[in-house]
């Protein structure tokens, strides 16, 4: 037992001293290529496909719940190194990394669908894309649809980061817990009784359904359960072992073909916290059995520059079918052949946008800002 607690300890200042989790790039990759395989017209084409074939979207899920794990992670440890965090260096880094890129595809496309094919029954949708609402839009500007993920972190990065100012550090994991528990009664319509209901406002539908904040808050859970010695002792002794990431997305992998068609309520909740075990298999120790193929250096940097491919995606699948002038009815070769095309052609895309117009902002991180003194 005392050894145990030995390599508990041990591993816990090593989890403290990384700087860099080594296999995140790849995890973005896999998720990113999750994302890519929805949109593709290979598994829709099927006449009755796997469950797993069809979880595609799942990728989304995981992003957020990588997003809750590193953005948390970053302001604790700041706050410890410190004694306070920077918030206006938080909105900073998040501006320049997310911002830039985000206003130019949605201009450009808006631009081409409003201004260019007339098709002004988007204009009203406009300002809510700007205002990162387009997750609660009753409809999208095409290719815009996946921004709806993009409206749900900006809304979770404005509003956690406050949180964590004011909130005693004892009250912050039962915080999170009672968010995610709210955020199942809401999308299973549990709360409709006490009134509370989706509530409309022109084109915008404000209600739990369409803003996945689970999965957010359970990375960031996650991120305070290995910031603390005892949380990540008893996570290592489960997930600790070399071996563990085998056994996590394996678990994943058997949830996605299992679980029933319609995630909603309990069962995405089961599906968000296989992906928080799968998170930390890969981060508690960096060398776990998986390492050499998610630190792979082509899989690292298509995971790098994933959000560019995110936003980019939809645009390349349509040039790819435009170009190849493929049909509903062209086949499963054909179908395959417009998976392989268009991820190529979006991965090539994002590659040209992240060395100019994304470096160009990301350079600007290194500007200096205040400190916010934490609670």
């Amino acid at each position: 037992m005392h050894d145990m607690a030995e390599r508990s300890e041990g591993g816990f200042a090593a989890y403290h001293a990384t700087r860099r989790f080594g296999s995140l790039d790849g995890l973005r990759f896999l998720c990113i290529m999750a994302v890519l395989w929805h949109h593709a017209p290979v598994w829709t084409g099927l006449a009755d496909p796997a469950l797993i074939l069809t979880r595609g979207f799942a990728g989304v899920d995981f992003f957020f719940v990588l997003s809750g794990f590193l953005i948390t992670t970053l302001l604790v440890r700041e706050r410890r190194a410190k004694g306070r965090f920077s918030l206006r260096g938080f909105y900073w880094r998040r501006f320049l990394r997310i911002v830039p890129l985000y206003f130019l595809i949605v201009t450009a496309v808006a631009a081409y669908y409003i201004g260019v094919k007339k098709e002004m029954q988007y204009l009203e949708f406009l300002p809510f894309y700007y205002l990162f609402l387009s997750n609660f839009l009753i409809g999208d500007i095409p290719l815009l649809a996946p921004t709806w993920s993009l409206s749900v972190e900006e809304q979770y990065y404005l509003v956690w980061p406050l949180l964590l100012l004011v909130l005693p550090r004892r009250w912050v994991l039962p915080a999170l817990v009672l968010g995610v528990v709210l955020c199942l009664l809401a999308v299973t319509g549990s709360l409709a009784p006490l009134g509370i209901r989706a509530v409309s406002v022109g084109p915008l539908v404000f209600y739990m359904f369409n803003a996945t904040y689970a999965p957010i808050l359970i990375g960031s859970a996650l991120a305070i359960l290995l910031d603390d010695a005892r949380g990540y002792a008893v996570l290592a002794r489960v997930l600790g072992h070399r071996a563990a990431p085998l056994a996590t997305f394996g678990l994943l992998l058997v949830l996605w073909q299992i679980l029933p068609g319609n995630l909603i309520g309990w069962p995405n909740l089961v599906m968000h916290l296989s992906m928080a075990a799968c998170l930390a298999s890969i981060v508690i120790r960096e060398d776990h059995v998986l390492r050499p193929v998610l630190a792979f250096r082509p899989v690292a940097r298509v995971g790098e520059i994933s959000y560019g491919i995110y936003l980019y995606h939809l645009i390349g699948l349509h040039v790819t079918n435009v170009a190849l002038g493929t049909t509903p009815q062209a086949g499963l070769a054909a179908d395959w052949a417009v998976f392989v095309v268009y991820t190529l052609v979006t991965i090539a895309i994002s590659e040209v946008s992240f060395r100019t117009f994304e470096q160009a902002f990301l350079r600007l991180k290194r500007r200096p800002v205040g400190l916010v003194r934490a609670a």
